[in-house]
């Protein structure tokens, strides 16, 4: 018999009564993340892990069930899932959420969107869908946040949250998106449980093997879910047992609750952020320190010195080695330096700040930038660990050759609650990724996106979108 107060179990009756009562505010905040996701997914298209994706659907072939963003294949739902979610984080511009650290969108969006063209769903069911699979993701992040450590245990252990909850998200996203019910549901997200991996050295030391983690979160999620409707099944305390989730991956048993709290209604999603920035999350208030330190006229041959003050552990991933920080081996590599990304906010860029023009060899390579990021060092502050990891704060200190020390601090990332971003600035950042269409196909998808609430099939909506450009 399923015992209904196991956490998978709430989890998944979650899931079902968000699919029966979706508050309006939420549908809206889901429209906003499908948006941001496949504007991100087409701006990505041209990336080598994209288009490796794309060959090795093309090589699996299979029925043809679910789009490929911005392409006119069409493939079964896993495999769509796959493309897309690598497309959605292949350039780690996805939405982001704290203290998590993980990305939810980037999986499941795709994993819905291909979950609801088989089921036929109506776009209400798909919003749904994205905001019960990203709310859930972003839980069980939050289930692994450790005060004591005063870290995410996820994140400690070099564990990607964003693809090993994102599994388990894109279960629940898919499983709304094929109408489960509450006991199938909570079969998939024990399935699903069984497939989550993700493991984050290549951001300290380079690989692109991190770009395609939210593609294959999606693409577990939808088959968990697809086995699950076929009667497979798993156990009830698979979260909270001794060898179950979290005991597994985090080391966390037994495991309370508290990350439930409120669940359904306060939703976490209200903490989760568009990013401005196509570049680590945590380079992010560096780069406004930077961009605020240019606007001061601070000759550049004056600077002899550059702290930065940013929560320690975030310093393994945009800080070292040092050496691969300063000279990143690819553009990609240098989205997660933070003494790269701080040089470059200095010398001006474009966008909302930085965009993806300014990410090339020849600006990475820029003299005026390797100058600055030379002289970039970090240091620890008490301040600065105290709001971790509920905000990501940088304090900035220039030491200049007349003794003189100029300082910035940035509390906030911007596009949080406390730094929001304006619906314009979001749509600017949704046409700048979408630029690569034509005028026609750009337009044609607007106009989708914008008919998703009140369409009646998903599939037939998007059956009507031509990429062909």
């Amino acid at each position: 018999m399923t015992d209904t107060t196991t956490l998978s179990a709430r989890l998944a009756e979650f899931a079902t009564r968000t699919a029966a009562e979706l508050p309006d505010r939420i549908a809206a905040d889901s429209l906003g993340r499908i948006t941001d996701t496949i504007g991100i997914s087409i701006a990505a298209i041209a990336t080598g892990p994209v288009q490796a994706a794309v060959a090795l659907a093309r090589e699996w072939g299979g029925n043809t069930q679910s789009t490929l963003f911005g392409f006119t294949d069409r493939m079964p739902a896993p495999v769509a899932a796959l493309v897309n979610g690598t497309a959605a984080h292949a350039l780690d511009f996805d939405d982001t959420h704290l203290p998590s650290i993980l990305h939810p969108s980037a999986s499941a969006v795709p994993a819905a969107i291909a979950a609801a063209e088989v089921s036929g769903a109506s776009g209400r069911t798909l919003l749904a869908a994205v905001a019960a699979g990203n709310e859930i993701a972003i839980r069980l992040g939050n289930g692994a946040d450790d005060p004591e450590l005063g870290n995410n245990v996820f994140f400690e252990r070099g564990l990607h949250a964003t693809s090993i909850c994102g599994a388990i998200g894109s279960a629940v996203a898919a499983s709304v998106a094929l109408g489960l019910d509450a006991v199938v549901t909570r079969h998939a997200i024990g399935i699903a449980a069984s497939m989550g991996s993700g493991i984050l050295e290549a951001n300290r030391n380079g690989g692109s093997v991190k770009r395609i983690h939210c593609g294959w979160a999606a693409h577990a999620g939808v088959t968990a879910a697809q086995f699950a409707r076929q009667g497979v099944t798993a156990p009830d305390s698979v979260l909270e047992g001794r060898f179950g989730f979290f005991n597994a991956f985090t080391g966390l048993h037994p495991i309370g609750d508290a990350f439930l709290e409120g669940l359904g209604d306060e939703w976490e999603l209200d903490r989760c952020f568009v990013k401005p920035y196509p570049t680590n999350v945590f380079t992010h208030t560096g780069i406004d320190a930077a961009m605020r330190l240019a606007q001061r006229g601070i000759d550049v041959d004056a600077i002899e010195r550059i702290e930065l003050s940013v929560p320690m552990a975030v310093t393994r991933t945009i800080a070292e080695p040092r050496e691969a920080k300063i000279n990143p081996e690819t553009p990609y590599h240098a989205q997660f330096s933070g003494p790269l990304t701080f040089a470059m906010a200095w010398r001006g860029g474009t966008g909302l700040g930085l965009s993806l023009d300014d990410f090339t060899q020849e600006a990475i390579d820029d003299p005026l930038v390797r100058r600055i990021a030379e002289r970039v060092w970090y240091l620890p502050d008490a301040e600065v660990e105290a709001r971790y990891p509920q905000a990501l704060p940088t304090f900035a200190r220039v030491f200049l050759t007349d003794g003189s020390v100029i300082e910035e601090r940035v509390l906030a990332n911007l596009g949080t609650v406390d730094r929001p971003l304006a619906a314009e600035q979001v749509q600017l950042k949704f046409d700048l990724n979408v630029r690569g269409l034509s005028g026609d196909t750009a337009g044609a998808l607007r106009g989708v996106i914008g008919a998703i609430p009140a369409a009646g099939n998903v599939r037939e909506l998007l059956a009507g979108m031509n990429w062909d450009n």
